[in-house]
């Protein structure tokens, strides 16, 4: 009967937290919070809210805000800091609702196979896709994206950081637990060995779940806060350590911290580099992010600077980009945002290599022709290929045969279209090794290439 008592007290406090109950003020601004009904390619059936603030820079950073199971994105909204503090700093909060079913109720999907691979499908492609609505219809900065939750939303900050590194560049994870820690819906809470304080892994065995996510995936991983209290049974402080293994050895770095301070009462950090940093907050139960919390993740992802005073200014609307290598000559393809080739790594000409976006070099990895066929030739047998028709699908070279995954249409916007998929060329980064995927157009400068011929 104890036991009893003990488990529906802390599902209480579960549910407590999970619909945003916690006695904290609204935003006080004329702008108000919004439901976005047709954002785009959404599998995981979810709902998405957006908090746009009134005094914005023209390109603002977004933050994917996520509430814990049984609770609802406008329920975070109300019972977290995130959006009082996009008005002081001026950037977007996303709050998506998840739908899926499992354990206490309405939870983010942590556990199918769909949702552990890049581009897979159920949450985190809807999730995907809210962030590119917010980039498309308010200017979302696409090099500041950032992801934080508690409880479930913690457990899914952690896993976008796993699934989309290249479009997340950091998180904040308020009670979560390491990605891959679920094999299955039966496996969440409160049952399974997830979170019955039994789960142990090697700091290799977490690593090489993230690393196998986005399998080929070279370019840099998102640093990572995470925070937990030393009181929580119901998602049990021992995952903080798994959780440390984990992001430790993605980033290739020593279990040992480097510093460990106490910035205030009963906050005890440690900190791994620049890239991993740990909060234990004594004597805390299920019961993050509390008061300050969401300040301190908001300065560690840099968004600590005021906003402008005045509404922003609609920058002005680039103009076509026409491609000027005529059919038949060898080419580089350059991303008008990035300044970057489409690149094969490391000179592969084996079936299946994803391509990426690197600095131009001229050499023959980077020549692409344009056929008559519409084919885009590489090395003069390998062709452009589209591994899948669906948003976040990979690129890679294959084999040329003539089908229409490996057929595009070079428009006059800039654009490269799949005639399979009707889906563009789209990069979530400028950087070096960004990889390069379909997306659904609109003719963003990450969506738009030069044909330059060498």
């Amino acid at each position: 009967m104890k036991q009893t008592r003990a488990a529906l007290a802390g599902l209480a406090g579960f549910l407590l937290l999970a619909v945003g109950t916690v006695a904290l003020s609204s935003p006080a601004s004329a702008a108000s919070l919004v439901e976005v009904t047709n954002f785009g390619n959404n599998p995981g059936g979810m709902r998405m809210h957006i908090y746009v603030p009134d005094n914005r820079p023209a390109n603002p950073a977004i933050v994917v805000a996520m509430h814990g199971c049984g609770g609802s994105g406008p329920g975070f909204y109300s019972g977290s800091e995130f959006g009082s503090l996009s008005n002081q700093y001026g950037f977007i909060v996303i709050y998506p609702s998840a739908m899926q079913e499992a354990g206490f109720g309405k939870c983010f999907d942590t556990w199918s196979a769909a949702s552990k691979r890049r581009g897979g499908g159920s949450d985190p492609v809807s999730i995907e896709s809210m962030v590119n609505y917010a980039r498309t219809q308010y200017g979302g900065d696409i090099n500041r994206v950032y992801a934080t939750g508690s409880s479930s939303g913690g457990m899914m900050t952690q896993h976008m950081l796993a699934v989309y590194p290249d479009l997340f560049k950091a998180g904040a994870s308020f009670m979560g637990v390491p990605f891959g820690c679920f094999d299955n819906a039966a496996a969440y809470p409160p049952g399974g060995p997830c979170t019955n304080g039994s789960m142990n892994k090697t700091p290799q065995q977490w690593g090489d779940l993230v690393r196998g996510a986005y399998p080929g995936y070279t370019g840099a991983r998102p640093p990572i806060q995470l925070w937990h209290g030393t009181n929580d049974t119901l998602v049990p402080y021992s995952l903080l350590q798994e959780s440390i293994e984990q992001w430790t050895n993605v980033h290739g770095l020593s279990q040992t911290p480097t510093s460990t301070d106490t910035p205030q009462a009963n906050w005890n950090r440690r900190r791994f580099g620049t890239q991993v940093e740990a909060y234990a907050i004594q004597g805390a139960g299920h019961s993050l992010p509390s008061s300050g919390m969401a300040r301190v993740a908001i300065q560690f992802f840099g968004l600590d600077r005021a906003a402008p005073t005045t509404p922003p200014v609609t920058p002005p609307t680039t103009p076509p980009v026409t491609p000027t290598a005529p059919p038949g000559s060898a080419s580089e393809i350059v991303g008008v945002q990035s300044g970057r080739c489409i690149d094969v790594p490391n000179a592969s000409q084996s079936n299946g290599t994803r391509v990426r976006l690197y600095d131009c070099t001229r050499q023959s990895n980077q020549l692409w022709t344009y056929t008559s066929g519409k084919q885009l030739q590489v090395y003069g047998n390998m062709c452009l290929d589209a591994a899948g028709s669906g948003n976040g699908a990979a690129l890679q070279i294959y084999s040329c045969h003539g089908q229409t995954n490996q057929q595009w249409n070079v428009n006059s916007n800039g654009t490269i279209t799949g005639v399979q998929s009707g889906r563009c060329l789209d990069v979530w980064s400028t950087a070096n090794g960004a990889q390069v995927q379909l997306y659904d157009c609109h003719a963003g400068a990450n969506q738009r290439f030069n044909l330059v011929p060498r």
